[in-house]
């Protein structure tokens, strides 16, 4: 690999997961320590709650179900809370009363990528989710956001309403888990090194450097 190509970084995560929501964040934190370093960053489609029903469901049902009770949540969301404070970051989890299945919000990433907004696309969900307490399993919701990052309001409506990349969403969500990927977010950089988890931007950095120079030394 040429040192004038990128380092791939695959970001595979969801976007209802609050530490891909935080992590993304420090991703570009640690992109923004290494500005010399080219970096292509795609992200890749993951069901963190691969059960829910495509129309999604309250968010109180959804918390029973998973973690037994609302109550048993609070400690979890008090603590994701600080974390995505520490990050200029909201985490409005009072807000939240719908849980989405996000095939839907998957498809406008990758619609978004081909016209190089994905990045805009991933945070403005996540933005509407978290901050917001937005139902992304509204159709209105999703191409008003959809449009406001840049995309035909009337391309996008059509093609929610139709199966447009259903299945390659789904089997590329499916391959993930099937290579082992179990916790999100998951970055993969240069297709080797995986790092698991919302690390610091230092540590992310680190890989960055480190793929840099494992590219280097194979020049």
């Amino acid at each position: 690999m040429p040192d004038n190509q990128p380092v791939r970084i695959d970001v595979v995560s969801d976007v209802v997961c609050p530490w891909c929501f935080i992590g993304k964040h420090r991703l570009e934190k640690a992109l923004a320590l290494r500005p010399d370093i080219p970096v292509e960053v795609r992200y890749r489609p993951y069901f963190l709650n691969d059960w829910i029903p495509r129309e999604g469901m309250s968010r109180e049902q959804y918390l029973t179900t998973k973690f037994g009770s609302v109550d048993r949540y609070k400690g979890i969301a008090q603590r994701v809370g600080a974390a995505a404070a520490e990050e200029g970051l909201v985490y409005a989890a009072d807000k939240m009363k719908r849980q989405p299945n996000t095939l839907d919000c998957h498809r406008l990433i990758r619609w978004a990528e081909a016209i190089g907004k994905a990045p805009q696309m991933k945070q403005k969900l996540m933005d509407l989710y978290f901050t917001q307490g937005a139902d992304l399993t509204d159709s209105y919701t999703l191409v008003k956001a959809a449009t406001d990052i840049g995309l035909d309001a009337n391309q996008v409506s059509a093609d929610l309403a139709s199966d447009k990349d259903v299945a390659e969403i789904e089997a590329e969500a499916l391959s993930a888990k099937e290579a082992g990927i179990e916790g999100v977010p998951c970055f993969i950089l240069g297709g080797k090194l995986a790092v698991s988890g919302a690390q610091s931007p230092e540590y992310l950095a680190d890989a960055i450097d480190r793929m840099a120079a494992a590219r280097d030394a194979a020049e």
